[in-house]
């Protein structure tokens, strides 16, 4: 254990004392669901105008576009909202990339939007721990490197996307753009309710897959059809089989079908894979790639894949292992016991790691329950992880290298 210099007390200090409760209140009793873009919009310009207390050039960035699959086959383009995009110093001689996200799993319609005190130290709401609180201790750590005498040896890019929860798929662009040259980054997941962190992550890849058949009467000449429904079904069975060691597949839905005396001549069939290495991921697209192609054949049907694997697995490579050294370093200096392991979820940090960039993707509060109506967070963390953030980020520019 290091004791710390005058300097990083300072910093933590300035840090542990910004309203981090007062913002994730704020910011959390604004729905914010992944397809309610008035939400998105209003916390967007919150989340502007605080982050607006940093140096450098600020934007509200448009998303790219991106589709989705309707259950009668049809493609439109969905519509996600605006991403925050601030760059501060681009030419320090340390670059790091800060991400996190400000939509929810919760929409507009579930029941699930009020905060309530559990207790004095645990507030129960929609996206207080995943992640409001997560980006009010992120923006409470870099307004205290900013008031530091080494803030002139680091500079940022933060990334605060408005689709995560579903992919990030207007954002992904803008996620690698920003992690280009980076020393490493930090993303803003919340950490376990001990403080335990997200280590390896396996991927997660989604797929809409349209199987177009030819329908015919189901007395008169079924011969005739070709039922795309037991197409669908068949390539579900089909791809359960390459569940094993290495490889989670759930087919989640089929969609199609009509009335009883018609051959079905259409279908859609979701489906996600979960694979947990690189090697784990290209075999599972050669599975899925000749599974399609032989049933489309012997089926007679037409097979569209819409998807793919937008969440690449995430091991832990030398380089991610010497910054989770730098975060258990910090942490202990702190009196904080940080370890970290395997976990099946996925996240934006997916994303940066496949890009090159070592990556610690839960620096965020301590909490649980996320994605249910039982979310709590642990508001003694918001202090404590924002100190953590900031102490890294302070041995960064002071070191200059992992």
């Amino acid at each position: 254990m290091t004791e710390l210099t005058t300097i990083e007390r300072d910093t933590l200090d300035r840090a542990a004392n910004e309203p981090l409760l007062d913002q994730t209140q704020d910011w959390a009793k604004v729905n914010t669901g992944s397809a309610n873009l008035a939400g998105l919009k209003t916390v967007a310009g919150k989340l502007a105008d605080a982050f607006s207390a940093l140096p450098g050039e600020l934007q509200l960035r448009s998303p790219e576009p991106s589709e989705v699959v309707a259950s009668d086959g049809t493609v439109h383009q969905r519509e996600t909202g605006k991403n925050l995009h601030l760059k501060v110093r681009p030419d320090a001689p340390v670059q790091v990339l800060l991400t996190g996200h400000m939509d929810t799993v919760f929409g507009e319609d579930h029941p699930f939007q009020e905060l309530t005190w559990l207790d004095d130290n645990t507030l129960n709401g929609p996206g207080v721990t995943d992640m409001k609180g997560c980006i009010a201790l992120m923006l409470a750590a870099l307004k205290g490197v900013e008031a530091s005498p080494l803030a002139d040896r680091i500079g940022y890019e933060v990334v605060i996307n408005s689709d995560e929860e579903i992919g990030s798929p207007g954002s992904a662009k803008l996620l690698a753009e920003a992690a280009r040259c980076k020393l490493a980054a930090l993303t803003y997941e919340p950490a376990l309710p001990d403080g335990t962190l997200a280590g390896a992550r396996g991927g997660s890849g989604n797929w809409s897959i349209v199987i177009t058949g030819k329908s015919a009467h189901a007395g008169r000449n079924p011969e005739e059809g070709r039922s795309a429904l037991l197409a669908a079904a068949e390539l579900a069975l089909r791809l359960e089989e390459a569940i094993g060691p290495g490889l989670k597949v759930n087919p989640a839905k089929i969609e199609g079908g009509g009335a009883n005396n018609v051959v079905p001549d259409h279908a859609v069939l979701r489906l996600n894979m979960r694979p947990e290495t690189p090697e784990d991921q290209e075999r599972a697209q050669g599975i899925l790639d000749r599974t399609v192609e032989e049933i489309a054949k012997r089926r007679e049907v037409g097979i569209h894949v819409h998807g793919g694997f937008g969440r690449p697995p995430k091991p832990i490579d030398d380089k991610a292992a010497k910054l989770f050294g730098l975060v258990k370093e910090c942490g202990g200096d702190l009196g904080l016991d940080i370890a970290w392991k395997s976990t099946g979820g996925v996240c934006d940090g997916n994303n940066i790691a496949a890009c090159g960039v070592p990556v610690v993707d839960t620096m965020g509060v301590r909490g649980g329950a996320i994605h249910s109506s039982d979310e709590f967070l642990i508001v003694d963390s918001l202090p404590e992880r924002a100190r953590l953030s900031a102490l890294v980020l302070l041995r960064l520019a002071e070191r200059g290298t992992l």
